[in-house]
């Protein structure tokens, strides 16, 4: 009866060890993957983006500093998805159609950006555009002028694109949130347009 308490209470300790290993390692249990921990990261002390000069639709030169004191909604895309970007479109609109509409461009604009630098040229991305809705005003689609500076930006977002040898791309995909001064705030999934819009609002 003893042997069998004294294992009860090893068990109990055990236990209580691997919660506290894993409430250390998992952040108080509030990030499971490396994303997730990223994310909460991000939310906790927003980081700054390298500067980059961005060429929109209408061939307009322009940073991400221009942006600053205003909130800014960013996806990253390429004009020939015909997946994935799809939906980021998709999700932008209502999001752009969800803030009170005064807001638009004084308080709170959407950028995309394509990561296709080699064929992504301004017809391409008017095209693009305009099949999305975009008004080029309050809702802006560009690409990275100098391929040099691609991958600093896309790695400080935490985007991954990698061809596919067809031609397109692999990449992940999420909605970003660039604060007042510029910097990464937030990082929403795309299938919660609505969520991520009713957290800016508040902020507008």
């Amino acid at each position: 009866m003893k042997l069998a308490k004294r294992s009860a209470v090893m068990a109990a300790l055990v236990s209580l060890v691997g919660i506290g290993v894993l409430w250390r390692g998992t952040d108080g249990f509030a990030a499971f993957t490396a994303e997730t921990a990223r994310r909460v990261d991000v939310l906790r002390a927003p980081r700054p983006l390298p500067a980059a000069v961005l060429e929109d639709q209408n061939g307009r030169t322009f940073g991400l500093q221009d942006y600053r004191g205003k909130l800014l909604a960013v996806e990253f895309i390429y004009t020939r998805c015909g997946t994935i970007c799809r939906t980021l479109g998709i999700a932008f609109r209502q999001i752009r159609d969800h803030v009170p509409r005064q807001t638009l461009g004084r308080d709170f604009a959407l950028l995309s950006i394509s990561f296709d630098t080699e064929r992504d040229d301004s017809a391409s991305l008017k095209a693009y555009g305009d099949a999305h809705g975009v008004d080029g005003k309050y809702w802006r689609i560009a690409r990275v002028r100098n391929a040099a500076e691609l991958k600093p930006l896309l790695d400080a977002f935490g985007v991954v694109a990698i061809p596919d040898g067809l031609g397109g791309f692999e990449h992940n995909a999420a909605i970003y949130l660039l604060d007042r001064e510029g910097r990464l705030a937030l990082i929403s999934d795309i299938d919660h347009p609505i969520a991520f819009a009713d957290r800016i609002v508040p902020r507008l």
